[in-house]
């Protein structure tokens, strides 16, 4: 079976938090075919919490890892490594005070 794109995935993404009228934003566009992708969660209250999209060699698929959580400045100064060390990173910002993410629905847990 064809591997989707990263830009497909991301654009599914951002459609299924539309439709749940969750606020987000796209950071940053990266590589359209294989960009790496992360999320940011902000709850608004000064912490945040960051997951890399990560390859999980046990199932073979992809698998969302904890990058960074805690006060949201240090979320965002790990953030600004990644995409100091990546140029063709995705980042995905979310605003949600109840720390809605939807990574956990089908579809978008792994590939």
């Amino acid at each position: 079976m064809p591997r989707l794109t990263t830009e497909f995935w991301v654009e599914a993404y951002l459609r299924r938090l539309r439709l749940a009228d969750i606020a987000h934003y796209l950071i940053r566009r990266g590589d359209a075919q294989a960009g790496a992708v992360m999320v940011k969660l902000a709850t608004l209250d000064g912490r945040a919490m960051a997951w890399e999209r990560a390859y999980d060699p046990a199932s073979g698929g992809r698998r969302w890892i904890t990058l960074a959580e805690g006060e949201e400045a240090l979320v965002d100064a790990a953030l600004a490594r990644a995409r100091a060390r990546d140029p063709d990173l995705w980042l995905i910002e979310i605003e949600d005070r109840q720390g809605r993410s939807l990574l956990e629905e089908e579809g978008l847990s792994g590939d």
